[in-house]
């Protein structure tokens, strides 16, 4: 008897699962309202429950086979950021057989940050060879919140810190469709190899509106070697390209003709979920390349969204593919009503609520889509019942 699919056993874990988040929903909301309707508002260590430890299979490769590079812990943070570790613990960023996960941090999004974090340790082989890089806005007032709340529910979680100076791109945010993607901390992703140990060769980028239903580590792996790419990302060529971009840029004698002489057309892809080479990034000044097309969108307006044009400007046509079952994005509907959408055809391994619609303020709201139930599961925010087992 064959085994069912990754997508069977999904709807499978839908069906199980609904009435569970459907019951958590009413609670939460009871607390939204209590709270003016605002239940990310401020970071509280101990509104997450500790998550169970995740430890390696036996065949996983040791992260004391470190490399001889050095580098420096910028924010005095340590290799286990949460409060402990330090010590040996800070040779093992470097290692080569670490996996890096880098996202951004904000109280807005901690929620689904703390979600994604567990997905990525559950489903991992050897998760203790994760390593987190976590990006904060240097002039958050809650910093030392958002690691506490961190190492509360992974005391044992190897992370580090990394402070991002928003004065280094505010002034170059042009307002979008929809005021999230304003936030200066959405373009940290364009910094990462500014931020991280110099060390640190290579980086899988996640948002905080997704979960991980597979092996980091296979992610990780995709060849970035053909045509030496810098990342790699899935691909969704039967998009409209143009859309993305004003009939300004268009109707321009040579600005369309930036994608000219590229390996492949130029294809959209989603920025939540990206493997990057963070050393052809920094050889090639790749921040510097994303920066000259948004001072060009201060004067010119050529795209209506926030990070992910000049991306797509820089890198569409030139990437390394990635399967389509690592970013099953948009289940989030569009950026005006997040409308409810289903998966996409194929197998799944990672679940991306891009767009408006997040599944822990559906929950919250009592109004949840029933791909929500998927993402439910994950969620350590304290309940008064018990659903851990």
């Amino acid at each position: 008897m064959s085994l069912p699919s990754n997508k069977a056993l999904l709807l499978l874990s839908l069906s199980l699962s609904l009435s569970l988040s459907l019951l958590f929903s009413v609670y939460v909301s009871s607390a939204a309202v209590a709270n003016g309707g605002a239940t990310t508002a401020a970071v509280d260590p101990g509104q997450f429950k500790e998550a169970p430890e995740f430890y390696n299979s036996p065949a996983c490769p040791s992260l004391l086979n470190t490399s001889s590079d050095s580098y420096s812990d910028d924010d005095g943070d340590g290799g286990r950021g949460g409060g402990g570790g330090g010590g040996g613990d800070d040779d093992l960023i470097c290692s080569e057989t670490a996996v890096h996960v880098a996202m951004t941090l904000d109280a807005a999004y901690i929620r689904g940050s703390m979600a994604a974090i567990l997905s990525v340790l559950q489903h991992s082989t050897c998760p203790q060879n994760v390593i987190f890089h976590f990006v904060y806005s240097a002039t958050a007032s809650d910093a030392s919140l958002l690691r506490a709340t961190v190492s509360s529910s992974f005391p044992y979680l190897r992370f580090q810190l990394h402070p991002f100076d928003a004065s280094a791109v505010s002034g170059l945010i042009s307002t979008s469709i929809r005021s999230a993607l304003d936030c200066p901390l959405n373009y940290a992703r364009s910094y990462l190899a500014n931020l991280l140990p110099l060390c640190v060769r290579r980086v899988v980028y996640l948002d905080s509106d997704l979960v991980l239903v597979d092996d980091i580590a296979s992610l990780a792996a995709t060849p970035l070697d053909p045509g030496s790419a810098v990342l790699a990302a899935p691909e969704y060529c039967n998009a409209n390209f143009t859309s993305y971009f004003t009939p300004t840029f268009w109707s321009s004698p040579s600005l369309p003709l930036t994608f000219a002489g590229r390996r492949g057309p130029p294809c959209y892809f989603n920025t939540g979920v990206m493997v990057i080479d963070l050393d052809r990034w920094r050889a090639g000044g790749y921040t510097a390349k994303i920066e000259e097309w948004m001072e060009l969108q201060k004067r010119m307006r050529i795209y209506e969204l926030g990070s992910l044009p000049p991306f797509l400007l820089v890198f569409a046509g030139a990437i390394a593919p990635v399967d389509h079952r690592w970013n099953q994005h948009g289940l989030g509907g569009d950026n005006f009503r997040g409308l409810c959408r289903d998966l996409h055809p194929g197998p799944v391994s990672l679940l991306h609520w891009s767009g408006k619609g997040k599944p822990w303020a559906r929950l919250d709201a009592n109004r949840p889509c029933p791909l929500d139930a998927l993402w439910a599961p994950y969620d350590l925010l304290r309940t008064p019942f018990a659903l851990d087992s």
